[in-house]
């Protein structure tokens, strides 16, 4: 199948000038003698580090696809994604992608999801829906500005609150979940997604199971995550998600009660594994340095 690649609406925000600047400096930086900042060590380590890149089982080129089931029927394909990072307003993020293709005559699904996750917050600056099911068609995006507190909605005048410093989307959420411990018995409870209307987010960690699926057999720990809406996570839906147990959480099998269709299952059927990025890595140094300079005056 061919994959599409994650779009934003206007042009990608990619700040190459300041970007080259940036590791400039930290090149002066470090060739300046030790005298001359050893006062300033702190900060000067903070630059040489960079901000720390949150701890994620899943990386820039991870590509996940799915088979669609109705009950046992396939009757479609699905993949998830993870795009190479781009900036959103200066914040460097993961490009996230989910869709869903498929189903019967009369009931059909071509939905595709994207959101821009931040790669140190884990903070989601941007959800695009674009649904098509059961011969209505819905597109909705939206840009977060958890720093203001708020969100705009495209063809929706005036902000919108939001809920939380930190917002997750449907998608963002998914990912954001790979990150938890998930020890069975707990339950996660969270009010962190974009609208008020959708909290609070509950991960039940029911139990761990063995599954096979297309792309193998695996142990797995299953997860009832309910999202206060009527879509695939929403508590009507009694969605599971099973999640490889192990140091990768893959998403190897999904359920969930569609109206009208019924029960919806996606199955992975194969992965291109990624790896994560590094805790520390040039891009962030060099927003640690630009970050530095401005503060102290010396980049208008």
């Amino acid at each position: 199948m061919s994959y599409r690649p994650c779009s934003a609406p206007g042009p990608r925000v990619r700040p190459p000038v300041l970007a080259a600047f940036a590791v400039l400096a930290v090149g002066l930086l470090m060739a300046t003698p030790p005298t001359a900042v050893a006062q300033d060590a702190p900060w000067r380590t903070g630059i040489l580090t960079g901000p720390a890149i949150a701890p994620v089982p899943f990386g820039p080129g991870e590509i996940k696809t799915y088979d669609v089931r109705l009950a046992r029927l396939r009757v479609g394909e699905g993949y998830m994604m993870v795009g190479q990072p781009e900036y959103v307003r200066g914040h460097r993020t993961y490009p996230l992608t989910m869709a869903i293709q498929g189903g019967i005559p009369l009931a059909r699904v071509d939905d595709r999801m994207d959101s821009w996750l931040d790669i140190h917050t884990l903070t989601s600056y941007r959800f695009i829906q674009d649904l098509n099911q059961l011969r209505t068609s819905r597109y909705r995006a939206f840009e977060f500005y958890p720093d203001e507190g708020r969100y705009l909605q495209e063809g929706v005048e005036g902000d919108q609150e939001l809920p939380s410093p930190d917002p997750l989307d449907d998608v963002s959420f998914l990912y954001y979940v790979r990150s938890l411990p998930l020890e069975v018995g707990h339950v996660y409870v969270m009010d962190r997604y974009f609208r008020e209307t959708g909290n609070p987010v509950v991960v039940e960690v029911l139990r761990r199971d063995q599954i096979t699926v297309p792309a193998g057999t695996f142990n797995t720990i299953v997860v009832r995550p309910i999202i206060q809406t009527s879509g695939l996570f929403g508590e009507g839906g009694e969605a599971e998600v099973h999640f490889s147990d192990d140091n990768r959480r893959l998403m190897v099998q999904m359920t969930s009660r569609v109206p009208i269709m019924g029960r919806l299952s996606l199955h992975l059927r194969e992965v291109t594994y990624a790896r994560p990025l590094r805790a520390f890595d040039a891009a962030s140094r060099a927003e640690a340095a630009l970050r530095y300079l401005s503060d102290n005056g010396d980049v208008p």
